[in-house]
């Protein structure tokens, strides 16, 4: 009886019949002669209302409905859901489909209608984009059917609390690959660089050919061969590199619904998975107050994997960020010279200031990229038109702030430290730049 009850639901449709009713019973007040036919309606509606509840009820399991969820979900991206749908009823009923969300996304009107014909299968689809990482949870699955009499609505309840985690953005991180692997790089920003030189990582000696370098010939070769012969080098491989992201509180700033340190993390895994690709090496340091996360740089594809579940755990510290222990640490674990990608963001110069001595001592030995953000809104408010004195001032004030980081940008350069200053929605694709122009240019 519980569950009869659980599952028994009233119809819309129903309302409008019973305001209808009350209508004509208050109409027989005047017209008494439709008062028996009003009644006559009463027993038709009540007869009905039992036949809806047999057709609905006389079928078991028929409704069976599945959330197929990807193991893992993608951060900042739209991710597909499934939803597969059976109906078992012997004719054609309307479907109300509502999914308990995640209460991280803070949606609780999602609501899909569809009508079901006999003995079919539906699949219906829908796309959510999670903007923190961690575990979601998936309430009920919840189904309404109503017959085509629609009195009144069966619910039918699956796969309750229903877990997946949030990961950094796996979908970018595919999206690069598959740009690198097809050759379509240009069409998403990335540069094609041209390469200075060439690197002394000898692979092989051939026979020349037109084009060929003549200061690359090979005379002990050509000697023996007695035919010109030239040396081929190759990209120096196996190269470490070291994505290093400040995770303090500088690193909590929003934009479009995400942090900085997620754009950083997003960033992180697609520029590793390209390096990787590309045979190097690659490892990671996480920093705030304490060294949080080192993972040495190592060159295997599955490394990858241990690379994911390290960003996947990173939180931010609501603390000032130790540049000092990450220079100590740096010169006591990575002894090869290596590119180091350092994720940060400096909102005064003063701040660079404090952490410039820091900055330069890792620049002695290594090759030092910083990473840090334009503020977007700022733009847009610089942008604007000013109407009034206030807006002047704001605007004024704006103006400042983003020279400042151009002046920062500048002042990073003057000590020859290469820096990218980038919007966040743009950080993955400049920060590949940037490694593909350094590797061209063999600073490394």
């Amino acid at each position: 009886m519980m569950r009869f009850l659980k599952s028994f639901y009233i119809h819309n449709r129903f309302f409008w019949y019973i305001a209808f009713l009350a209508a004509c019973f208050v109409l027989s007040y005047w017209l008494s002669f439709i008062y028996p036919i009003v009644w006559l309606l009463v027993y038709v509606l009540l007869a009905f209302f039992v036949l809806d509840i047999y057709m609905l009820y006389a079928t078991p399991n028929a409704i069976n409905a599945t959330r197929n969820l990807p193991k893992k979900l993608s951060n900042s991206d739209p991710n597909k859901l499934e939803i597969e749908l059976l109906s078992r009823y012997p004719f054609k009923v309307s479907i109300s489909i509502i999914d308990e969300l995640p209460v991280q996304f803070q949606k609780r009107d999602f609501e899909y209608r569809m009508q079901v014909q006999k003995g079919q299968r539906r699949i219906f689809e829908y796309s959510v984009r999670p903007v923190e990482r961690g575990e979601y949870v998936f309430g009920n699955l919840n189904v309404y059917a109503s017959s085509p009499i629609r009195i009144i609505k069966r619910r039918f309840v699956f796969q309750k609390d229903q877990m997946v985690p949030v990961y950094p953005s796996i979908i970018q991180m595919q999206q690069y690959d598959f740009l690198a692997m097809s050759n379509r790089l240009t069409e998403f920003g990335l540069k094609k660089i041209r390469r200075i030189g060439h690197t002394q990582e000898f692979e092989q000696i051939k026979e020349y050919i037109k084009g060929d370098d003549v200061r690359t010939i090979n005379w002990k070769a050509t000697a023996k061969k007695n035919q010109l012969m030239v040396n081929q080098y190759q990209d120096e491989r196996s190269q470490p590199i070291y994505s290093i992201i400040d995770t303090g509180r500088v690193m909590k700033m929003p934009f479009n619904g995400l942090s900085l340190l997620d754009y950083a993390i997003n960033s992180t895994l697609a520029f590793s998975n390209v390096a990787l690709k590309r045979n190097d090496k690659t490892g990671l340091v996480t920093f705030s107050k304490n060294i949080e996360t080192f993972v040495p740089a190592v060159q295997k594809i599955s490394h990858l994997n241990i690379i994911l579940e390290k960003l996947y755990n990173i939180s931010t510290e609501f603390s000032d960020s130790d540049f000092g222990l990450l220079y100590a640490h740096i010169k006591r674990k990575v002894n090869q010279r290596s590119l180091l990608l350092l994720y940060s963001n400096f909102e005064h110069i003063s701040a660079l200031k404090r952490q410039l001595p820091y900055i330069l001592a890792i620049a002695k030995k290594h090759v030092l990229v910083v990473i840090f953000f334009e503020n977007t809104e700022l733009e847009t408010l610089i942008s604007s038109d000013a109407e009034n004195l206030q807006a002047i001032y704001h605007k004024t004030i704006a103006e400042k702030f983003a020279l400042e980081k151009r002046l920062m940008q500048r002042e990073l350069q003057r000590h020859g430290i290469q820096t990218i200053l980038t919007k966040p929605e743009e950080l993955t694709i400049n920060t590949i730049n940037k490694y593909l122009e350094i590797k061209a240019r063999g600073l490394i």
